[in-house]
């Protein structure tokens, strides 16, 4: 896991913390930097001058200070392309939705429940007989079947709550 200030060369990059202050992190909350959203890096930090991210449509310049708060994790086609099955994710583990597979109504109905490519999903408990899990996406809880679970292709990530 790396902060914003660490990443390197501009890409593509998918929230996994906020730390910092209570203020700070209810303040950039507000702004809709949260965890499991994708912010793409413009211009990396190379000096105090800060740095340029594009977030939801927009461009913001983020001082480094700030971006030292914002743990991220890239988000490159070759980790998607080890994608795993959600139904295999152990509980408390989080991932990113790599591919749907199945049936077009199968692939309809998990996209209508907010399981999109890009998305971060978590596992939140499983049933006592293994079958629903009881995911947490989009800030929701939903219960999915271990059979529609296989068909979402999902690429592990190292989160924290």
């Amino acid at each position: 896991m790396q902060t914003l200030t660490d990443v390197p060369r501009p890409g593509a990059f998918i929230i996994l913390g906020v730390t910092g202050r209570p203020a700070l992190v209810r303040h950039l909350a507000e702004m809709g930097l949260l965890v499991g959203k994708r912010i793409t890096v413009i211009q990396t930090a190379d000096g105090p001058t800060g740095m340029l991210v594009f977030f939801q449509g927009q461009r913001l310049a983020i001082s480094n200070d700030i971006a030292a708060n914002i743990q991220v994790a890239p988000l490159t086609a070759a980790q998607l392309d080890d994608a795993v099955p959600l139904a295999g994710v152990p509980v408390h583990r989080s991932a990113i939705v790599a591919k749907l597979t199945g049936t077009p109504a199968l692939r309809q109905r998990l996209m209508d429940m907010g399981l999109t490519r890009g998305t971060m999903v978590t596992v939140h408990q499983v049933a006592p007989l293994g079958d629903p899990l009881e995911l947490i996406v989009r800030g929701y809880k939903l219960s999915l079947r271990k059979a529609d679970a296989a068909s979402v292709l999902v690429a592990e990530v190292d989160a924290h709550d």
